[in-house]
C-alpha cells in the first residue's frame, strides 16, 4: 500500500517572499463584491489565502465607527491585510489613500498600488502609477503594484523599488483569463521580484496557467465573489494555484509537433507473427 505524501503549502518550504515576509499561500484574494462580510470570511477561509486585499475607499476598516468593520471578520492578527487604492485615478489620490491606510492600520507598510486610467476599462494609468510608486517607496512603503503587461514598465517599477509587480492578465473583472502569455513570460524571465498576476482571472484553469508560466502568485477577487458558489470557487482557486505551482516546479515535458512518442518503452515488443513462429 502506497502511503500518501502531504505536499500542501502548509508543509512545504516553497514560500512566497514579499519583501522580507514569507507566505505559504500564493493565492491573494480580495474582499469586495460579496453579499456580506460572513460570505467574505467563508470564501477567504476556503481559499487558504494569507494576504487579503482591502479597498480603502470602499471598505470600512474603522473610518466609520457606526458601520460594520471588515476587521471584525478578517482579523489583522491572522491575515496580512493589503490596503489598495482601487478607484484612484491620480498619483496624488493614491498616495493620500495609502497614507490614510497606514494611520488606520497602525503603521502598516505593505500596500497595493493601482492608479486607473478610466472607469470603463480600469486599465492602469502608467504615468501616474510610476509617479505614485516613486513617492510611496521614498516614504517607506513596501509597494505591490498593479500595472499593464508591458515588460519595460514592469522592469521600471521593479527598479523604483516595488517589492512585487502585478501585471494584468486581462481587464479587471473581465474574467477573460491570460490574453498575452508571451508578455507575461518576458516579465517573469527578467524579474528579480515576485510577479503576481492581477486582474482577468475568471476560473481555476486561468490561475493554474498563470502559475505554470512561472508567476509567483495570483490575485483573485471577482472570479470568486461573482461565482454562483463563491466558497466553492475559492477552494477551486486554492487547488489550482497549488497545482500550477507544482507543475511549474516539476517542469513540463517538451512540446513536440507532428510526432507521437509512446509513453511505454518500444524495446522488446513482439512483432506481428513472432508468437506464431515460436509456436511452430
Amino acid at each position: 500500500m502506497i502511503s500518501e505524501i502531504d505536499l500542501s503549502p502548509s508543509t512545504s518550504t516553497d514560500e512566497l517572499m514579499i519583501g522580507d515576509r514569507a507566505f505559504r499561500s500564493r493565492l491573494i484574494v480580495g474582499t469586495g463584491k460579496y453579499k456580506d462580510f460572513d460570505e467574505t470570511r467563508a470564501a477567504i477561509d476556503a481559499s487558504g489565502a494569507q494576504i487579503v486585499t482591502v479597498a480603502i475607499r470602499r471598505t470600512n476598516i474603522g473610518q466609520s465607527a457606526d458601520e460594520p468593520s471588515l476587521l471584525d471578520y478578517v482579523e489583522p492578527s491572522r491575515f496580512t491585510l493589503l490596503p489598495n487604492t482601487a478607484s484612484c485615478y491620480t498619483a496624488r489620490e493614491a498616495v493620500r489613500t495609502l497614507r490614510l491606510a497606514r494611520e488606520l492600520l497602525d503603521g502598516h507598510d505593505l500596500v497595493k498600488l493601482e492608479v486607473l486610467g478610466d472607469p470603463d476599462t480600469l486599465y492602469p494609468n502608467i504615468v501616474e502609477t510610476i509617479s505614485a510608486a516613486e513617492t510611496l517607496v521614498k516614504e517607506g512603503f513596501k509597494v505591490m503594484v498593479y500595472t499593464s503587461d508591458d515588460p519595460i514598465v514592469a522592469k521600471q517599477l521593479e527598479e523604483i523599488g516595488c517589492v512585487a509587480v502585478m501585471p494584468l492578465a486581462s481587464l479587471i473583472g473581465s474574467g477573460m483569463g491570460i490574453l498575452n502569455p508571451w508578455n507575461l513570460q518576458i516579465i517573469i524571465d527578467n524579474a528579480n521580484v515576485p510577479i503576481v498576476v492581477d486582474a482577468g482571472v475568471g476560473t481555476a484553469s486561468d490561475a493554474a496557467i498563470a502559475m505554470e508560466l512561472g508567476c509567483d502568485g495570483t490575485l483573485t477577487n471577482t472570479a470568486i465573489a461573482a461565482a454562483r458558489d463563491p466558497v466553492l470557487m475559492a477552494s477551486a482557486m486554492r487547488l489550482a494555484v497549488e497545482a500550477g505551482r507544482k507543475a511549474y516546479l516539476a517542469g513540463r515535458m517538451p512540446k513536440k509537433q507532428y510526432r507521437a512518442v509512446p509513453s511505454s518503452p518500444a524495446e522488446g515488443i513482439i512483432a506481428p507473427g513472432d508468437s506464431d513462429d515460436k509456436a511452430a
